[in-house]
């Protein structure tokens, strides 16, 4: 698959990602698109200097910025590997589920967050997802080169799973017990739902308990990813306070 822009490429340069080629403007006095040749060059990475024409023609996302990186196509993560690997390095586990998030830009900007946010995996459905493409790699900033996206066959499955590893599930939602007053300072998956149908009646029943964000304006809705970003750092916020 395509990494295009210059964020997405510079972090999949530093990641330890298979890179085949990077094509690049020529003759471009852009500082970031200099920066990202040199790195190149120390990674032995293959470099091709083309029009910006050229690039027009090869993007699939309209954005590239002048660079395009081809890279093997993505991986999805083991998410029982993932898991363990998390605990044998002694820290706390927190998974972000995604229940009908089906817009790219949304799952782009949620990689954003929760890499920032240090999650341990992203995980998606195997159907009713957008799935890891050149859309989600810009959107995610370089963020897809660092963290692990888990994709399974069945969400209610997975989260059983996930309980008997002694992992608390949530849900996200807005009929839910506001995020404060619920202990998510352990081992953690909450799960986030599309904005128009938000989590699915199953997916909530399999959960621990359902959170919600507190609203005191007068619209009752967030974006996907900002709901993600709120409660996952709500998570961060007592897991540090426990430490």
């Amino acid at each position: 698959m395509n990494f295009e822009g210059k964020n997405a490429v510079f972090e999949l340069i530093g990641s330890n990602k298979t890179i085949e080629k990077i094509c690049i403007q020529d003759k471009t006095t852009d500082q970031k698109l200099r920066e990202i040749v040199s790195l190149a060059q120390d990674k032995h990475v293959k470099l091709e200097f083309i029009s910006k024409q050229a690039l027009d023609k090869i993007s699939e996302t309209g954005h590239h910025q002048g660079v395009i990186a081809v890279a093997t196509d993505f991986v999805y993560a083991d998410l029982d590997g993932v898991v363990e690997s998390k605990r044998k390095e002694g820290r706390r586990v927190l998974l972000v589920l995604l229940d009908n998030v089906v817009d790219p830009h949304n799952l782009g900007s949620i990689i954003r967050v929760c890499e920032c946010a240090g999650v341990t995996a992203v995980v998606i459905p195997k159907n009713r997802s957008a799935v890891v493409n050149e859309t989600v790699a810009r959107i995610s900033a370089g963020a897809l080169a660092h963290l692990p996206v888990c994709k399974v066959t069945n969400m209610a499955q997975t989260i059983k799973e996930l309980k008997a590893k002694n992992i608390w599930v949530y849900s996200a939602d807005m009929d839910g017990t506001p995020m404060y007053e619920t202990d998510l300072s352990g081992d953690i998956a909450l799960i986030v739902g599309s904005e128009g149908f938000g989590v699915s009646p199953l997916i909530k029943k399999e959960s621990d308990g359902v959170v919600s964000i507190p609203m005191f304006g007068k619209v009752n809705s967030l974006n996907a990813s900002i709901s993600a970003g709120i409660v996952v750092y709500e998570a961060v916020r007592q897991q540090l306070n426990k430490e």
